[in-house]
C-alpha cells in the first residue's frame, strides 16, 4: 500500500492534491502573496519553498524539476528571473503564513501566505563586543582640540619626596635570627681549636 503524504488531504484524489497544490504556487509566485485556507497553505509552503531552492540553484535541470511541478513556463520564468535573485542571500524560510480570521461563509480559519522577500539581517554579536564596536566605529564629535593642562613641577616634586620617605620607612630585611647563632658557634669553635694545639 502507498505511504500517504504528510498532512490532510486535499482534493479527491493524489492527482487532485497535486494540481491544487501546483496552481496554489503559480499563485503564489505570480502574485507574491495569497488568501487561502489554513490547512491549504501549510500544505503549499514547503513545496514552495523546495522550488524557491530549485530557482535559486539557477541551472536547466532544477528549470525542468520545477516545470514539472508548475506547467506555466512564465510562471517558471518569473521565478527564476525575479524571485530567485531576491532571496539568494537567504538559507531558508522564503515564506510567511499569517493568520487571518475565519471565513464568512463556512467558519473555515483563514490565512495569507506571502513570499519573504526582505533583505536578510545579519545576526550581531553578543551585547558586549557589540557596544565596544559601535564606540570604534563611532568616530569623536569634531569639536574644540582638548587643550592640556600644564603640570605643575611643584607637585611633581612633592610626589617623589613622598615615595622616597615611603621607601626609607621600609623595614630593612635582616638575616633570620636562626642563621646568627650558628655563625657565632662556629667562630667560637675555631678559637678553641688552636687552643688545643
Amino acid at each position: 500500500m502507498p505511504q500517504p503524504t504528510k498532512g490532510p488531504r486535499l482534493g479527491g484524489g493524489p492527482a487532485h492534491e497535486r494540481l491544487l497544490l501546483a496552481n496554489l504556487a503559480a499563485a503564489l509566485f505570480t502574485h507574491k502573496s495569497i488568501q487561502t485556507t489554513q490547512t491549504k497553505a501549510k500544505r503549499l509552503q514547503p513545496l514552495a519553498e523546495r522550488l524557491i531552492t530549485f530557482a535559486k540553484r539557477g541551472d536547466l535541470h532544477a528549470r525542468r524539476r520545477v516545470l514539472a511541478t508548475i506547467h506555466d513556463k512564465t510562471v517558471v520564468h518569473v521565478l527564476f528571473t525575479e524571485i530567485a535573485p531576491l532571496v539568494a542571500e537567504r538559507e531558508g524560510g522564503y515564506t510567511r503564513i499569517t493568520k487571518t480570521g475565519f471565513r464568512k461563509g463556512d467558519n473555515a480559519p483563514m490565512a495569507v501566505i506571502e513570499l519573504v522577500l526582505e533583505p536578510v539581517a545579519k545576526k550581531s554579536k553578543p551585547a558586549s563586543s557589540t557596544k565596544s564596536a559601535a564606540r570604534a566605529a563611532t568616530p569623536a564629535p569634531a569639536t574644540e582640540p582638548v587643550e592640556e593642562t600644564p603640570v605643575d613641577e611643584t607637585e611633581v616634586v612633592e610626589d617623589a619626596a613622598v615615595e622616597e620617605a615611603a621607601v626609607e620607612e621600609a623595614p630593612v630585611e635582616e638575616t633570620p635570627a636562626e642563621d646568627a647563632p650558628a655563625e657565632d658557634a662556629a667562630a667560637d669553635e675555631a678559637p678553641a681549636e688552636d687552643d688545643q694545639k
